[in-house]
């Protein structure tokens, strides 16, 4: 990579117009996780320049209005006068959409975030930016509204200082929600210096008055130590393989547990790709036959067995793998999927090699792994048994489903809807307050498995899980066939308090695991039961909120009013239960959404896994915005 980084490298393609009329076609969504990934672009931008070689600290604040400060000790992006444009190439830079460094095979060998095509982006969706680079002695200044440049490039003065320092406020205008997640960006900060070894990342939030440091010198295997150490080890040290082909460069660190749990995570020049990809599919075939291979080699899987598949080779392992490829190829504007072969070659090449060197030294690792595998191989084919006998349940008669479900007549599937209710009492009321065309019912009896931390052969011989994967009807997992749904809606019906969103969270934990399209299609849903009722003028009033019980007292401050609150579903009677909560002219309902996969499956592995000082960090800084909460 050259030293050299000024106008001449940075490249046009064309204008940034049709950013702000498409914000979703550069950013994912004008959403939660569009708004995040502002900060993302600019923060990659300084991670390039870590990549580089050229920067060692990058410090992100959140002002107390909502704003963002990044800076970091880079170069700074150029500000001399760019050849095509007459303008200062810091201009050219924050105003051109697929203007920067990245087009220019000489400033990053390697770029995630791409100096120019992220800030540009960023800057366009923002009510005002500022931008503030030091470089060669000198400080230099521009300022920007909603993606237009309202001052020159002016020089502020000297400094010994070097590096860029952005600050910009989302607009409104453009964002349904402006108010930044610290847990989100907290994740990705420490993602990131996981993933930089040695660099050292400070993110403070002044709204909640937060600081965090990271360094990492140990770079992924630190990482990976994290993700495992709650957790009991297979093998006493990570594998840690790292190697080069056809000019991607591949890193990735293994460590087996004894848990249930496949916990792989990969990025592709340091973006996180949920969906995988093409070197997630060369890691899991490549693992899969060097283990099979090796396990025959050492005479550990004998001659009679069977090979091992893939997710016996898998099973409690935890990995990252980051590799860094020159012109990567992602599916989809969010930067979801890898799609460059090459990719997948070097991964086979690089990791076959490498553990196949690993574990000639290591021989005791390879049989500890090897045996946890063939463990995972038996109970594979019992869960297999289970999950048959599941399958045979759900096709047979309506007389063979669960004996709690009450079916409703109809099989319309856009007009019927399975209400899953907390509790005898409740399912009673249900059932008798319910439309019998449409509407069908299957009560719970206490709190459901917790699927998170339990073996998929013990969620199957799980009774109540059984009846709720066969009153849906899908089967799950890998069997899982969306053709065969029973309903149009899936509805969680629970208590309002603690105990019912446990068990909501349980269920939802249980669907997203194991029946994710049932929430990608949009059919999963929660029922909104009320906390309090009050009677005026022989009408009855419900209210669902603690604001909105308060709004009506003060609008009707000159009347003494009296209100009772519901404790439960199995307090109300069932014209109550309808009129409230089943009624669809007049009930509430929260659908379940995925606009951001890989927060989902954060969330959950923080509720739900065995992660406790994670889940009691994430419950202390969530405290004081929880509401309606019984105890």
């Amino acid at each position: 990579m050259s030293e050299l980084y000024n106008a001449q490298n940075i490249k046009i393609l064309k204008g940034l117009d049709p950013v702000r009329k498409r914000p979703g076609m550069y950013i994912g969504s004008t959403g939660k996780s569009g708004l995040h990934h502002l900060v993302y672009e600019i923060v990659d931008n300084s991670i390039d320049e870590a990549m580089g070689g050229f920067c060692n600290l990058i410090q992100i604040t959140i002002a107390e209005d909502g704003s963002v400060f990044v800076r970091d000790d880079g170069r700074g992006i150029p500000v001399d006068i760019h050849p095509d444009t007459g303008t200062s190439a810091l201009e050219v830079v924050m105003t051109t959409l697929h203007a920067g460094g990245k087009f220019s095979k000489d400033s990053y060998k390697i770029s995630g975030g791409l100096h120019g095509v992220g800030a540009s982006v960023v800057n366009a969706l923002s009510e005002w930016m500022e931008v503030m680079v030091m470089t060669e002695g000198r400080i230099y200044r521009q300022k920007y509204e909603r993606g237009k440049a309202v001052s020159p490039v002016e020089d502020m003065g000297e400094t010994t200082e070097h590096g860029t320092v952005t600050s910009f406020k989302p607009d409104p205008l453009i964002f349904q929600i402006t108010d930044f997640d610290f847990d989100i960006l907290e994740s990705r900060f420490k993602e990131l210096a996981y993933l930089n070894g040695g660099v050292r990342i400070e993110f403070e939030d002044r709204r909640i008055d937060e600081k965090r440091k990271y360094h990492f010198e140990g770079g992924i295997v630190e990482f990976v130590k994290a993700l495992s150490k709650n957790k009991k080890n297979v093998h006493k040290d990570p594998i840690y393989i790292e190697g080069t082909f056809n000019d991607v460069k591949v890193q990735l660190a293994l460590q087996y547990t004894t848990s249930y749990e496949e916990d792989i995570l990969t990025f592709v020049n340091n973006i996180k790709t949920i969906e995988g990809g093409t070197h997630l599919t060369g890691l899991k075939t490549v693992l899969t036959k060097t283990m099979n291979d090796l396990g025959r080699k050492h005479s550990i899987i004998k001659d009679k067995d069977q090979n091992l598949q893939g997710e016996d080779v898998r099973e409690g392992l935890t990995g990252i793998m980051s590799i860094f490829v020159k012109e990567p190829q992602f599916e989809g504007q969010t930067k979801a999927k890898l799609g460059n072969e090459e990719a997948h070659e070097a991964v086979i090449k690089v990791v076959r090699e490498r553990l196949e060197e690993y574990f000639d030294y290591n021989q005791k690792d390879l049989k500890a792994i090897l045996t946890k595998a063939m463990d995972a191989a038996k109970a594979r084919l019992a869960a297999k048994k289970a999950r048959e006998m599941v399958r045979r349940k759900n096709v047979l008669e309506n007389t063979m489903l669960p004996g709690k479900l009450a079916d409703c007549i109809s099989q319309n599937l856009e007009e019927t809807e399975l209400f899953i209710v907390e509790g005898d009492s409740a399912g009673g009321s249900a059932k008798m307050a319910r439309s019998r065309e449409t509407q069908a019912i299957l009560p719970l009896r206490g709190k459901i498995l917790n699927v998170e931390k339990a073996s998929l052969e013990k969620l199957l011989k799980n009774e109540q899980i059984s009846n709720i994967i066969v009153a849906i009807g899908t089967g799950m997992g890998e069997d899982l066939n969306m053709g065969s749904l029973r309903y149009g809606k899936i509805i969680v019906m629970t208590d309002a308090d603690v105990d019912g969103a446990h068990i909501t969270t349980l269920l939802l934990t249980l669907i997203y695991r194991y029946m994710t399209p049932l929430i990608t299609e949009g059919r999963v849903f929660i029922a909104q039961a009320p906390l309090y009722k009050i009677e005026m003028n022989r009408q009855k009033f419900y209210f669902y909120t603690d604001g909105e019980l308060e709004a009506f007292l003060r609008e009707h401050s000159d009347r003494k009013l009296n209100y009772s609150r519901f404790k439960g579903l199995g307090e109300m009677n069932p014209e109550q239960l309808w009129e409230t909560t089943m009624n669809p002219a007049d009930r509430k309902l929260v659908q379940i959404t995925m606009e951001d996969a890989g927060e989902a499956d954060r969330v959950f592995t923080i509720l739900m896994g065995s992660e406790v000082e994670e889940r009691r960090s994430f419950i202390q800084r969530h405290a004081l915005s929880i509401s309606n909460l019984d105890v």
